[in-house]
């Protein structure tokens, strides 16, 4: 097989997939942070008060 083969994809298609890359991984990173927010809620301000040991 060649290097050749496979799908070619335009400069416009490649932007785009760029575009959509970016939404998804900023989607992703909103969940997490509302995840995290939405878990330190439920257990409560005493869960920052504990210490280390």
């Amino acid at each position: 097989m060649s290097d050749d083969d496979g799908i070619r994809l335009s400069d416009e298609q490649k932007r785009r997939q760029r575009g959509r890359s970016i939404a998804i991984g900023l989607a992703i990173a909103g969940l997490v942070v509302l995840f995290y927010l939405v878990t330190l809620v439920k257990m409560g301000p005493g869960v920052l008060d504990k210490g280390m040991y």
